[in-house]
């Protein structure tokens, strides 16, 4: 087997760096799969356009389709696009808000999002502090660097989560259980792998989250809002 060495990633920044094709890996960024018809609506291009830059995303392997008999269907190719994506939004530059449809928007993606399969903007983080506080996820720095920290479960953490329906010791193994994106709209950790999925899947069956309009979007029901505050310490009157 020929010994990998560099990476190619002139190619995948390219890929990713035109605006049409960006506004595609965004829209696919909440975990779900979209026609080729929507998302040449989300990139304001044609349907006849959007075959190329769809193509272009296969080639890079930041996307993989899906066949239902006639129909494809698209969807980011691993966990780690998103995260990527999550990544790069902390160095972009803001887009201009140039419509009252905008503006709402983007204020709705700040407060709760999905980033791929697990919650994140403001809301996203303080789960993830409520976490840390009450002693759910112990965090110790690996000393790669002042920033660098991994988290894990603890005992008693075990026993909350599970009580919550979320088993850690049945987490898909296919992933690692615990993992932290960096949110590029806090600039602090969201709880992302596994148990991120996991508790946010548990949220939405209890009907503490709905999606929103705009895709990506989640918001908390008054339920939610209850069921943050009493299970978890979540202050959600801190954050709207």
């Amino acid at each position: 087997m020929e010994a990998r060495t560099e990476t190619d990633v002139a190619h995948v920044a390219a890929a990713i760096g035109d605006p049409s094709r960006a506004k595609v890996l965004l829209a696919l960024a909440g975990g779900g799969a979209l026609p080729a018809s929507a998302l040449a609506a989300e990139a304001g291009v044609s349907n006849s356009t959007i075959s190329g830059h769809l193509a272009k995303l296969l080639d890079a392997r930041l996307l993989t389709v899906e066949h239902d008999g006639r129909h494809r269907y698209y969807r980011l190719a691993t966990t780690d696009v998103a995260r990527a994506l999550e990544q790069l939004a902390l160095i972009a530059r803001p887009l201009p808000v140039r419509s009252l449809n905008a503006d709402t928007r983007a204020k709705a993606l700040l407060r709760a999002r999905l980033c791929y399969d697990h919650l994140a903007g403001r809301l996203g983080v303080a789960v993830m502090d409520a976490l840390r506080d009450n002693d759910i996820l112990a965090a110790e720095h690996t000393g790669a660097g002042a920033t660098a920290v991994a988290y894990a479960v603890t005992p008693h953490g075990h026993q909350e989560l599970s009580a919550f329906g979320v088993d850690p010791d049945r987490l898909p193994r296919r992933r690692t259980g615990v993992r932290y994106c960096v949110d590029w709209a806090e600039q602090r950790h969201h709880l992302a792998g596994a148990l991120g999925a996991a508790l946010t899947a548990r949220m939405f069956a209890l009907e503490w989250l709905r999606h929103g309009r705009y895709r990506r979007v989640v918001h908390l029901t008054d339920a939610g809002r209850e069921g943050l505050a009493t299970t978890f310490g979540v202050d959600v009157d801190q954050l709207f």
